[in-house]
């Protein structure tokens, strides 16, 4: 297999992960409280991603393979390398260290810390990991080999960088904001995952549409 074309498929792997996300922990959700009936109303007004990491396995599953996947991944230069390592560091430890909600117990997580402890490193590595991985779309996706030039459709990919970058940062300056409405960090975290996705399915070359020739 080309490098090229392994560079593809992590990207492509990584992006499609992130992209499912939401929606296998939303649902993994539901089956358990269907099943059991035991989440409280507490639970579903301030789901979030995060939150799911009680009752089913998605978050831990896909989260950390797609970590490792971003720590795996052999970029253009040093500076690509280690903000997609550091990117993946902070996602492991987004799933090592789990936030306080509805069901959270006084000691949690791998290293059973108290739950506000725990909270705040979580927290931290959430905004650090979506940090870093807008500033990988905004500033080394949206590089040009010099020796190939800027193509019609490479500038199209730009713009589509750069709007999943400000879209991922406007996403996260969302949720410290006063106002709530239902699941609010959920669909936040949704939306910052979106812009994810697409950036590193574009990057993957999984819209042909959009590849040059």
């Amino acid at each position: 297999m080309s490098e090229l074309l392994w560079q593809k498929r992590i990207r492509n792997w990584a992006g499609g992960l992130g992209g499912i996300l939401p929606f296998l922990s939303l649902a993994g959700a539901l089956l358990y409280d269907k099943v059991t009936g035991e989440l409280p109303n507490g639970f579903w007004s301030d789901l979030s991603i995060s939150a799911t990491y009680y009752v089913t396995p998605a978050l831990v599953g896909v989260l950390t393979a797609a970590s490792l996947v971003l720590m795996c991944y052999d970029g253009y230069d040093l500076q690509d390398n280690i903000v997609t390592t550091i990117s993946g560091v902070f996602g492991l430890m987004i799933v090592l260290f789990p936030c306080d909600c509805a069901v959270t117990p006084d000691y949690t997580g791998y290293f059973q810390l108290p739950c506000k402890i725990s909270n705040i490193i979580h927290c931290t590595s959430a905004v650090l990991f979506f940090c870093l991985l807008a500033y990988n779309d905004l500033f080394l996706f949206t590089k040009t080999d010099g020796s190939k030039g800027m193509t019609s459709k490479k500038k199209i990919r730009n713009i589509i960088y750069k709007v999943c970058g400000i879209g991922m940062l406007c996403a996260m300056m969302l949720m410290p904001l006063p106002f709530h409405f239902t699941a609010k960090i959920w669909w936040v975290e949704t939306v910052a995952l979106f812009f994810f996705a697409v950036s590193w399915l574009t990057k993957g070359g999984a819209f042909t549409f959009l590849n040059d020739e």
